[in-house]
């Protein structure tokens, strides 16, 4: 796969979901306009700004769930809204732009240009398939194994999918595979399925961030990276083994062994050389990012600090890692989509529509939330069902964690448990996988009593999507 390849592969989904002919498109373009005009107007018992505010949440929400425009151009204009027709204070309407989840994500997304600029992440995915064998079940695993590995210095699973994906053509081509043969499907498929999962159980990916900033702000507890990894760790063992046999079971192998698999994995590091200056300095500084993380309980380091700091030091020219082009090549619309939707949830809550939000959404719920078990199960598929109706999951966790930590608070729950269990499910899977993996809490993490929680991931995301591009452009 050539580079041009390699980078215009994401992006090729992203333009299908974005036709502004579709009906989808068209219809949302029309209701961001009447919904806001008609609450605006409408004779409710609310406060005027309650009212207005409920006008312009009604706008992003309907942008974010008919892709009328851009997620982050939409936040933006609710943002501007919120300010320019004097709902609250311009402090207020931009208030996530000055929160550290915002820039946690950027910082985040230069340890993941460092990793990858480097040569880092491609030539570790290389060592890990190497060590793990040549068998397609052992390949399959490594794939596996080595994705879950990625999350921790490349935080985005998309540019995990174009580091893997590009190794699993190589392989897809060493085994002989033709088109449409399992092989490939399983390679691809679960490279599609676990960029995701794994994007959710370390603190790595926009969702995560996101949901971490917002059950700090709205449920006053510090959230730990290490306390987080911890509490996520058996469901990602139990994931990562129950997508690796599923696959071998759906898509079992024509061909059992890759020959010559040991030479192809050693010709791939030969031609990438010995280990650079540049790679030993890009190592050096992820793997502090990942051992300040790790160690979080005892420095309490913000995790955003540590992030926004390496990925800054690493732009420094004495250091000459990063330059100006890496920065000005940094997609800078995922952090002001998560800004954005941090901006909405403050808003909401200046203009007490929050309290009326919690009562009117958790009151058909609340009878049913007694005790550990049956909060675990109504909170997953209240999540599961809301999560169809936005299908990004930035917005999801923006107008619907506010509301869960106003919920936690008001009924004196644990605000991080609900946290938890409502961010591990906020993809609406559909896949059996995740719907049966059941994860076992760390006590520690939740500073409760160990409870269950339930994660999911949907095929919904640009990685998914991005995999199924290759896979008709390579005939896999």
């Amino acid at each position: 796969m050539t580079t041009a390849q390699t980078e215009s592969a994401p992006n090729a989904p992203e333009a299908l979901l974005e036709d502004p002919n579709s009906p989808l498109v068209i219809a949302g373009q029309i209701l961001c306009v009447l919904l806001p005009l008609a609450v605006w107007f409408a004779p409710l018992p609310l406060a005027p700004a309650t009212k207005h505010g409920f006008a312009i949440v009604g706008f992003m929400v309907i942008a974010w769930i008919t892709r009328a425009m851009d997620y982050a151009l939409a936040g933006f204009i609710g943002c501007f809204l919120f300010w320019a027709l004097g709902i609250v204070k311009f402090p207020v309407a931009f208030s996530g732009f000055a929160n550290d989840t915002a820039w946690f994500l950027f910082g985040a997304l230069l340890l993941g240009v460092i990793a990858t600029r480097s040569g880092v992440a491609r030539r570790l995915a290389y060592f890990i398939m190497l060590r793990i064998g040549i068998t397609y079940p052992r390949i399959l695993l490594g794939l596996i194994v080595t994705d879950f590995l990625l999350t921790f210095i490349v935080p985005s699973g998309i540019a995990r999918v174009v580091i893997m994906a590009s190794i699993a053509l190589g392989l897809a081509e060493a085994f002989g595979s033709a088109p449409g043969n399992n092989v490939s499907r399983g390679m691809f498929l679960i490279l599609s399925y676990t960029a995701n999962i794994f994007d959710k159980m370390i603190i790595a990916g926009a969702g995560s961030i996101t949901a971490r900033g917002l059950i700090e702000k709205g449920g006053g507890v510090e959230v730990l990276w290490s306390y987080w990894f911890i509490a996520f760790l058996p469901c990602s063992i139990i994931t990562l083994l129950a997508a690796w046999l599923l696959t071998l079971w759906l898509y079992p192998p024509e061909q059992a062994t890759l020959a010559g698999g040991t030479e192809f994995f050693r010709d791939e590091l030969a031609r990438m050389g010995p280990w650079s200056w540049l790679e030993k300095k890009a190592a050096l500084l992820v793997g502090t990012a990942i051992l300040l993380w790790v160690t979080d309980f005892a420095h309490h380091l913000p995790p955003a600090m540590i992030a926004l700091g390496v990925g800054l030091f690493a732009l420094l020219p004495p250091v000459g890692i990063l330059d100006e082009d890496d920065m000005r090549n940094v997609n800078y619309m995922p952090v002001f989509f998560v800004a954005a939707a941090i901006s909405m949830g403050n808003v909401l809550e200046a203009t007490k529509g929050l309290d009326v939000l919690t009562t009117t959404f958790f009151t058909s719920v609340e009878p049913f939330l007694g005790n550990i078990f049956s909060t675990t199960v109504i909170m997953y598929w209240t999540g599961f069902i809301y999560h169809f109706f936005l299908a990004s999951e930035i917005s999801m966790l923006g107008t619907s964690m506010p509301l869960v930590m106003q919920f936690a608070k008001q009924h004196d729950m644990n605000a991080l448990m609900l946290g938890l269990l409502w961010t591990s499910r906020p993809a609406a899977s559909c896949s059996p996988i995740n719907r049966a993996c059941w994860c076992w809490a760390i006590p520690t993490a939740i500073s409760k009593p160990a409870t269950w929680c339930v994660s999911a991931r949907c095929s919904r995301w640009p990685s998914f999507s991005s995999c199924c591009c290759w896979c008709r452009s390579t005939g896999r």
